[in-house]
């Protein structure tokens, strides 16, 4: 999903969302001159309307027996079209999930398994970010589709007048450093508000730690474990070199929004940001750039929490072997490489990490993706980010309170929220 990194939508009345449902896909789809029409889902902004033209042309000319229908939707409320669509004789063929969406369609049995289809649509090299989540119980039902991930942008001018070069910082202690050096005279050294979570969890993952666990069937909360404890008391440290409200997320305020002030070195965000701060302050045109996260060690990069979308096959598709077929080119190598460059997305696989390396903002993506990962794959983790309480806890430690009890309270919230349907 376009740079927003959201794991659902919003709910819509059921029967809004029955009546919305397409109705030109069916088991009778197949048109009288043999040619078969294939439904498909994609969401707003995940291709441009150029891309998606020259695909589908190229996709039909490629498959002269098939014709394409692509119908473009939107996120708010797309969770609930979603279910009412697989729960439909009505489905479409193929549809555009978001990666920590899958888990909760494959639950409800409404999702053809395409573990058979890994080999041919390249999966020895699929971002794990993608592919995880992607998968429910040892089965695959989401082919990875295109990532984003959060990045740093920072300020060249601020970091060439501090005398700092950013291309040489590759570890945590690098970038403390320089944050602290850029940390003065009314500057800013980093914003971070206190409730950017998604940050937290990347710095637990590179602890070895998790925001939850599994054992015996039933998942736990795990911001008590001393993994988790030593990525939130990085994060509180790197949060004190900047003035980011405690209490609030990236969003309140619009941080760049703040960054565009001018008194601001660095944020954490996906590289779209840049554009959003220039357009706020066109002073600050040309003077942005981007580096991966930084890591505990400088040959691996930060761990980030891996955005973007899979393509799923509903149970119910009338021509799921035209639907793989369709999937296979769209995140096949040469439309993967095509779809990087149009979109300033990440590709999904390594391996095609290069098709972006003149795209400076998707290049640090694409370095950050390769230690991509993925919330809880459960569907009980929309329950947890609907209620949220690791950012309740983390407004609690950065204000004083005790970090081992704030995490228990948290963990406990946590795994009360994941089990709740169970």
């Amino acid at each position: 999903m376009k740079y927003r990194l959201l794991a659902g939508g919003s709910v819509l009345a059921l029967t809004a969302a029955l009546s919305a449902c397409s109705s030109s896909s069916g088991p009778d789809s197949a048109n009288g001159d043999g040619r078969t029409t294939v439904d498909v889902w994609l969401m707003r902004d995940s291709v441009s309307a150029q891309f998606q033209k020259e695909f589908t042309a190229d996709f039909e000319k490629r498959h002269p027996t098939i014709d394409v229908k692509i119908q473009i939707q939107e996120w708010d409320g797309i969770g609930q079209k979603i279910t009412a669509a697989l729960a439909s004789n009505d489905a479409p063929d193929v549809i555009e999930a978001g990666n920590t969406q899958v888990a909760q369609f494959a639950e409800s049995g409404g999702l053809l398994d395409l573990s058979d289809r890994k080999d041919e649509l390249n999966g020895e090299d699929w971002l794990n970010g993608l592919a995880e989540p992607g998968s429910y119980e040892g089965k695959q039902y989401g082919i990875p589709y295109y990532a984003a991930n959060r990045v740093v942008i920072y300020r060249t001018d601020l970091f060439e007048k501090a005398g700092i070069d950013a291309a040489g910082i590759k570890t945590r202690e690098q970038w403390i450093d320089a944050s602290t050096k850029l940390n003065k005279g009314g500057t800013q050294g980093i914003y971070l508000p206190g409730q950017m979570w998604y940050a937290l969890a990347g710095f637990i993952w590179d602890e070895g730690g998790d925001l939850a666990a599994e054992t015996g069937g039933k998942w736990s909360g795990a911001l008590d474990t001393p993994e988790a404890l030593r990525g939130m008391a990085f994060y509180e440290e790197l949060q004190a070199l900047g003035k980011g409200p405690k209490d609030s997320d990236e969003d309140d305020p619009p941080q760049a929004e703040v960054m565009a002030q001018g008194q601001v070195a660095q944020v954490i965000s996906t590289p779209g940001g840049a554009n959003v701060i220039a357009e706020n302050n066109p002073q600050l045109k040309g003077k942005l750039a981007f580096f991966p996260i930084p890591g505990k060690t400088a040959d691996t990069p930060g761990a980030v929490f891996t955005g973007g979308s899979d393509l799923v096959v509903p149970a119910a598709a009338a021509h799921p072997d035209e639907a793989v077929t369709f999937i296979k080119e769209l995140t096949g190598d040469t439309w993967q490489k095509k779809l990087a460059v149009a979109m300033s997305y990440v590709p999904n696989r390594t391996s095609l990490a290069s098709a972006v390396a003149d795209d400076p903002g998707a290049a640090a993506m694409a370095v950050g993706a390769a230690n991509g990962h993925a919330t809880p794959n459960t569907p009980g983790w929309a329950a947890v980010e609907a209620e949220n309480p690791i950012k309740d806890y983390m407004t609690a430690v950065l204000t004083g309170g005790d970090p081992a009890k704030e995490a228990a309270k948290a963990s406990q919230d946590i795994t009360r929220a994941m089990n709740a349907g169970s």
